[in-house]
């Protein structure tokens, strides 16, 4: 049994009984002293460790500059600089630009992620000269004594030096779900966390030889997880790479070995044909998308760990909420305490006070009492039993002022008391108000008992109300319109539970479910799950079982929390929410954090998600559009032994037009559309009718312009004509992908053609990009071929989306 007298660490004076009466103090270890942290900061024994919560710079220069894709594009640009005009070397400026962007966007967002990282940041409870005080994770020395109470993270590696009932959970580490009690002497690991009771412990192992090393980084880091739209550019650009090598080197054969012109004009329009099948843009635009989103929330104090998480909240279609911290605020008010068994309202008052101050670091329940009842002071604590939300209750053993002696819980009514006391109807009514209700009970039993609730004599109900967000319902009716079932899910009482759901409007809150009586069968559970909207009595362990349930029938499940009793079910969950009051595991373990605290923040990144999809959804059309028309041209030109009808100056300034400056804006325009699966089959169903009429309509244009035109200068008529029903049939499918109209989106489409008839009209702007219409007959021919391919595109699209429904 632990003694546990109350004393002022600065002066040694105790607090309580008469001295005579006091047992022998036992001090404190008064931690390093400032000479030897100075001393031990010099040797570098320092927990210098970086948070990072981005990538470098360095990464992401790397990762933008050294793909793939732009080596092929440099080295076709560094040949075009050889062999051709300045002209038909924008492509490779068009790069330069874009992963200039890209680069420029994701150093923006790791400003944003550094800024915002440095607010979240736990800092843990470091004693130095004998006071505590809380430091940066960074500036642990080896050697430094670090207090830990509930939901605290355990930062560096160390050995348990004081221990007050502390339970530690090492799941992130051994994946072990119970809870370890520790001892004086034990050692704790980096990267666990406390969930009962609290201690200190002294650092063994700082910087990167501490476990913390990996589990911090990999807590916190800025990483491309799993993520649906990632995958799937991945493998539309796996399809894409083998598509185009066996008819890139067609082409090259074909307009250097078959055809005998002019060295450098065919390898020019090689080149021309090769560009035009990398969809580079896509991959950069994805990412473009993606950090601007990571800039937008983070404005609203809205931490994205990890970038497809604004993705991923998008896509779900259930979201479990904890009652207590998310709609419901921190604090709460003792409204009234009723005594029980002709209990003396003035003595519960003192054991209410001596509860109160007998735990350092009290929940939101204990805090109210400790604010409405001072301390006894006569009252002295002898050993206390942490609150747990596996047990639902507290306890602690005092030495009164008049020399008896008394041991109390505190906690949940339906679990100290038996089934079918009287007293349990009086604690629904309350439940019933939305009211939470703690029962005081005096036990004869030792508090390490594992028998210690058991016959406990009901002292006295104290009544709590707890104090709602304002700004939950509102919340809570974004996602009943946005069609996402929201589940409340606490370890609350369950009448109370839906009480409070009640008064914010959740529909099913008048049919409330106690976890208790939950089918331990997975399918089972996972029906009453989707039957049923208010879970009470939730376990932690539940909390985990429940998400897998929901999972199991294929639904997508986000999961918010600030406790400790959360972390499990947010690892598990698809997507973690956590508030940034919460403890330091939860914010650990989750993919979101609430900075702000305020659960309102969530409907913005659903809405941020759905706009990256639905518009990177929308633009990759239009860049696989490209992609076949280009892949099919060049088999065309192949099959049929004749030059390619482009230079790279007609398709760089076709792809700017159509694709790459309507992207942009279509990329970064708001999208409330849900999120929907199936990426690569759902792009690629319009991208593949798209390009066969765009790559169908240029080549007829072609082919019969070479038929019309004759003599020295045909193949610049002849491309001219093509390029103009390429142009055509691009800003169709522009116009198709830019639907529903808006002002700005028919301003974009227009813009866009009018800066193509610009081309065509001003006579330096013809020399440049080699664009001259020759004649009317040809022309109008193009314009007319272009009209056809746009018929039969509308025609196409409308049965793909019957045949091939989304």
């Amino acid at each position: 049994m632990t003694q546990r007298a109350k004393i002022d660490t600065d002066s040694g004076d105790t607090r309580g009984t008469p001295v005579e009466t006091e047992p022998p103090v036992v001090h404190r270890p008064a931690g390093l002293t400032s000479a030897e942290v100075a001393e031990r900061v010099a040797r570098g024994e320092v927990n210098d460790v970086p948070v990072r919560s981005s990538r470098s710079t360095a990464d992401i220069v790397r990762a933008n500059v050294f793909t793939r894709f732009n080596a092929i594009i440099g080295v076709l640009w560094v040949i075009m600089l050889i062999v051709a005009p300045i002209q038909d070397s924008l492509f490779g400026f068009v790069i330069v630009a874009n992963t200039g962007i890209g680069i420029i966007q994701e150093l923006r967002a790791k400003k944003t992620l550094d800024g915002l990282a440095v607010i979240g940041e736990a800092k843990p409870t470091v004693r130095r000269d004998g006071r505590a005080a809380g430091i940066s994770t960074s500036e642990i020395v080896l050697g430094d004594l670090i207090e830990l109470g509930p939901g605290d993270k355990v930062v560096v590696d160390g050995v348990v030096a004081e221990a007050d009932s502390m339970e530690i959970d090492e799941s992130l580490l051994t994946g072990e779900a119970d809870p370890v009690v520790k001892r004086p002497g034990d050692p704790v690991m980096s990267g666990s966390f406390v969930v009962a009771g609290g201690g200190a412990f002294t650092a063994t192992k700082v910087g990167r030889e501490a476990y913390a090393a990996q589990l911090a980084e990999e807590a916190s880091r800025f990483t491309l997880v799993h993520s649906e739209l990632r995958s799937g550019i991945s493998t539309i650009l796996k399809y894409v790479t083998w598509m185009m090598v066996p008819t890139a080197i067609g082409l090259i054969i074909s307009q250097l070995v078959v055809k005998d012109n002019d060295l450098k004009n065919s390898i020019a329009r090689t080149v021309g044909g090769i560009v035009p099948m990398i969809p580079e843009g896509l991959v950069l635009l994805t990412s473009v998308a993606f950090a601007i989103g990571v800039i937008r929330l983070g404005r609203k104090q809205c931490l994205v760990q990890e970038l497809p998480a604004i993705e991923g909240l998008a896509r779900v279609d259930v979201v479990c909420l904890d009652k207590t911290g998310t709609l419901t605020e921190g604090g709460m008010d003792v409204t009234e305490v009723r005594v029980l068994n002709g209990s003396d309202e003035g003595y519960v008052r003192k054991v209410l006070g001596a509860l109160g101050e007998s735990d350092p670091r009290p929940n939101a329940s204990l805090q109210a009492i400790i604010d409405a009842y001072p301390d006894a002071e006569e009252w002295r604590c002898t050993e206390s039993l942490p609150f747990s939300s596996a047990r639902k209750y507290s306890g602690a053993a005092f030495s009164e002022g008049d020399g008896e002696e008394s041991t109390w819980l505190l906690g949940a009514p339906d679990v100290l008391l038996p089934h079918g006391d009287p007293n349990l109807a009086e604690i629904d009514h309350l439940n019933e108000e939305g009211l939470r209700v703690l029962l005081l009970a005096r036990t004869v039993h030792e508090l390490d008992s594992p028998d210690v609730a058991k016959d406990a004599r009901p002292t006295a109900l104290v009544v709590l109300e707890q104090r709602l967000r304002p700004d939950a319902a509102d919340t809570l009716a974004y996602f009943a319109d946005q069609n996402v079932a929201a589940k409340v899910i606490s370890g609350d009482n369950a009448v109370s539970v839906g009480a409070v759901a009640g008064k914010l409007g959740l529909p099913g809150a008048d049919h409330t479910v106690d976890a208790r009586t939950l089918p331990a069968d997975r399918e089972e559970m996972a029906r009453v799950l989707d039957e049923n909207a208010v879970f009470g009595r939730v376990t932690p362990q539940q909390k985990r079982d429940m998400v897998a349930a929901l999972q199991s029938h294929g639904h997508t499940v986000a999961m918010t929390g600030d406790g400790v009793n959360d972390v499990l079910a947010l690892k598990d969950a698809d997507i973690g929410v956590s508030m940034g009051s919460g403890s330091e595991a939860t914010r650990a373990v989750a993919q979101i954090v609430l900075l702000n605290n305020s659960f309102a923040t969530l409907p913005s990144v659903v809405a941020e998600g759905r706009r990256v999809i639905g518009n990177i959804t929308r633009v990759a059309t239009l860049f696989l559009t490209k992609t076949v028309y280009s892949v099919l041209l060049a088999i065309l030109v192949v099959v049929s032994q004749i030059e390619y009808p482009f230079l790279p100056r007609h398709l760089t300034l076709l792809s700017t037009l159509t694709i790459g400056v309507p992207a942009f804006f279509l990329a970064l325009a708001p999208n409330k559309e849900r999120a929907r699966p199936h990426f690569v089959r759902r792009v690629m169903r319009y991208a593949i009718p798209g390009g066969v009429v765009a790559a169908a309509a240029t080549f007829t244009t072609y082919l019969l312009a070479r038929h019309h035109y004759t003599g020295a200068d045909a193949l610049g008529a002849e491309t001219s004509a093509a390029t103009l029903t390429l142009f055509l049939v691009s800003m169709w499918v522009l116009a198709i992908i830019a639907r529903p109209y808006t002002w700005w989106r028919i301003a974009l489409v227009a813009t866009m053609g009018g800066a193509f008839l610009l081309v065509l009209a001003v006579p330096w702007l013809q020399d440049f990009f080699a664009l001259k219409l020759v004649g009317t007959t040809m022309p109008w021919a193009a314009v007319a071929v272009a009209a056809a391919g746009a018929a039969v595109l509308e025609l196409a699209w409308r049965w793909v989306d019957r045949r091939f429904p989304a």
